[in-house]
């Protein structure tokens, strides 16, 4: 009896031993090993060669933003060209999604920008960084009118912490999106324990040693590792099956860059059309029409050609945005103000759009990402349509390694037309001209004499404090020197998507289940 009893446990010992060999290695209640489709080798298997390959992960929302789900619309006029310019002529378009920023940037993430740069970069040697980050504030001056205090007061003054900056040169603001795509992808590997949480903690002085998220990823910034790195459960792992410390951009945890959206990205989030289908898809169960059912004016969905809030109730008769009624009118009566700002407004102030996003007509221009060309629309690719390209690749030495500048910032150079040349999809580096303003065009802008056209140019759109409705309608345009500020002109940033175009919980494409189809 006891001899039977001794072979039921050993019995009960080995089935054990195997189940957990079993779970071990990914087979009955645990995981099944993931495996390569084209070799048959295991994924992240120290036995078998140690690729790591992440679990599939969608995209977190970065900070401030909204997500913009993309599609075809007709970029361009939608009223009368009244002011005889023809820069914008109607023409369908594909934009891809994208993020974009809620609002616009409110003078305290500016000052929030500034405090950092003083704190990093504080020695003598970096006294043109920190005067060449600070906004201009004399773009309030007007020969013929009393706008000192906005001079002194709108920047720094808690009363205008929410209202958007102004006096910020399209190169301030690319480096604004730089500065927080570093910040924000500081914070997840801090936050999830790659990197040690007291580096936040010490910024001054720092210097070049701050960190910059291209410069991690190639490893030429060093951090000091956090608790999650060191942890034996770290689940990023070396070939060799030990814990890694250093986060790649394969493991899905930090973002794409911030930057400033392109016309075409910023005219689709302005006109919020997903507002304008009458059954839009709500899960992928569902599918959605393809349909959009009013032509918008303005950036708001309802009284679509109106300025006023049409809807019953206090709301009544409102104005929908921030913009100069006529002359010598910026906010109406005593007693009765129409728009209820002289000058900017809160940057959630006013309605928002069908995306969600507020003051896309009114408040502020906005600057984007393109060079400017009055024939823009005419010109660009179908899909994704942006004039600016001037192609760049990562500095190397002789010794086939990256550098950093000054600013802890990999060195670039851009690529030149010789090694472009056989290339089919282009064939020079610098195609800011292309089509308009290159040789093969014809066509040439003599800046200064015949028209304040240049390379320089960058498109504004949105209309502002300042103008009259004609300026609210997305499809307007106009330009602005990129080394120029002024008072009536912000900015918001905007992120690459990547995965699904529907987003996160959706799938690319059509997904047919193997199933037959019902008659």
């Amino acid at each position: 009896m006891l001899s039977k009893m001794n072979l039921k446990n050993v019995s009960i010992l080995l089935t054990a031993t195997v189940l957990l060999a079993s779970c071990k290695n990914g087979g009955l209640f645990g995981k099944k090993q993931e495996k390569s489709s084209v070799t048959g080798w295991n994924y992240n298997d120290k036995n078998m060669g140690g690729y790591q390959v992440s679990m599939e992960k969608e995209q977190k929302t970065g900070p401030g933003l909204v997500f913009v789900q993309g599609g075809t619309f007709t970029m361009g006029a939608t009223e009368e060209d009244v002011m005889g310019d023809w820069n914008n002529i109607p023409r369908r378009v594909t934009v891809n999604s994208f993020y974009i920023d809620k609002t616009e940037v409110a003078n305290v993430h500016y000052r929030e920008y500034l405090y950092w740069i003083e704190s990093v970069f504080d020695g003598d040697e970096y006294k043109d960084v920190r005067l060449g980050a600070l906004p201009d504030t004399l773009v309030w001056r007007s020969e013929l009118a009393y706008n000192e205090p906005m001079v002194e007061y709108y920047f720094r003054h808690p009363s205008y912490n929410y209202y958007p900056v102004v006096g910020v040169t399209w190169k301030q603001a690319s480096d604004f999106c730089l500065w927080r795509s570093d910040r924000v992808n500081e914070g997840i590997l801090v936050q999830k324990g790659y990197v040690n949480k007291n580096t936040l903690k010490n910024l001054q002085g720092l210097g070049q040693e701050n960190f910059n998220s291209k410069a991690y990823l190639v490893g030429e910034y060093q951090a000091t590792p956090g608790t999650a790195a060191k942890s034996k459960k770290n689940p990023l792992k070396n070939p060799n099956g030990t814990p890694r410390t250093q986060v790649k951009f394969e493991d899905g945890l930090m973002l794409p860059n911030y930057r400033l959206p392109s016309e075409a990205e910023w005219e689709y989030a302005a006109l919020g059309y997903v507002n304008q289908n009458p059954n839009p898809s709500t899960s992928p169960k569902k599918r959605g029409e393809e349909l959009i059912g009013n032509k918008q004016v303005y950036s708001w969905s309802h009284n679509v050609n109106g300025l006023r809030d049409t809807r019953r109730g206090s709301w009544q008769g409102t104005f929908l945005a921030n913009f100069k009624r006529g002359y010598g009118d910026n906010m109406g009566v005593a007693g009765g103000l129409n728009d209820n700002a002289v000058y900017t407004g809160p940057v959630e102030s006013f309605f928002p759009n069908g995306f969600g996003l507020y003051n896309m007509s009114g408040n502020v221009s906005e600057w984007t990402g393109d060079v400017y060309r009055p024939l823009n629309t005419t010109d660009m690719d179908d899909v994704a349509p942006y004039r600016g390209n001037k192609y760049s690749k990562l500095y190397k030495t002789q010794d086939g390694e990256f550098e950093r500048d000054s600013l802890g910032r990999l060195k670039e150079q851009y690529v030149t037309d010789e090694e472009s040349k056989n290339r089919r999809n282009y064939q020079r580096g610098d195609v800011i001209n292309y089509l308009d303003g290159d040789s093969s065009s014809m066509v040439t802008y003599g800046y200064g004499v015949t028209t304040l056209i240049s390379d320089k140019s960058r498109v504004i759109k949105g209309g502002s404090w300042n103008d009259r409705a004609y300026w609210l309608s997305p499809g307007t345009r106009r330009h602005l020197e990129e080394d120029q500020a002024s008072s009536t002109v912000g900015f918001r940033c905007a992120m690459d998507r990547v995965g699904s175009a529907e987003g996160n919980g959706r799938k690319s494409g059509i997904i047919y289940k193997n199933r037959k189809q019902k008659r």
